[in-house]
């Protein structure tokens, strides 16, 4: 993790993040602080094992809801298949994969899990684990980072 600040940051309960790594600039996150893990929309994956890397996922990431056929496609190590209790209250299996974002002037390390989240509002939601030790999140504001 790299923080040039000291104390936690105040966000909105929704806000911009950006994977540098990944080319993508902005996608809409709602802060979700009663999902331990974070996840990604994707319009979907595939899942290729590659000799010598292991499992590498293509993840066509879904960039707004608003047009559906904006998508990045992006190449990724897989570190694990988990299983996750959805919105629903259904478990499912989800790729874990492992990628940096930057959120404001924090950039971090996170593990994501991979999903459709078609039917949503937000592209990704960032759980409790993304947030702690560098953001307050006050509930009733929004967008208080630049993107």
């Amino acid at each position: 993790m790299s923080n040039s600040v000291k104390r936690p940051l105040l966000i909105g309960w929704k806000e911009y993040v950006a994977f540098p790594e990944w080319g993508i600039r902005r996608i809409k996150v709602k802060i979700d602080t009663g999902a331990r893990t974070s996840a990604l929309d994707v319009a979907h994956y595939k899942l290729h094992e590659r000799a010598g890397v292991g499992l590498i996922a293509e993840l066509h990431v879904a960039l707004s809801r608003c047009n559906p056929e904006r998508v990045a496609v992006v190449h990724t190590p897989v570190l694990d298949m988990v299983s996750v209790c959805n919105s629903s209250g259904v478990h499912e299996q989800r790729p874990l994969v492992e990628a940096t974002v930057r959120l404001g002037p924090v950039i971090k390390r996170l593990p994501l899990t991979i999903t459709s989240r078609a039917g949503m509002l937000f592209r990704m939601i960032l759980g409790r684990k993304a947030l702690e030790g560098d953001f307050v999140v006050d509930v009733s504001r929004k967008y208080l980072l630049q993107p």
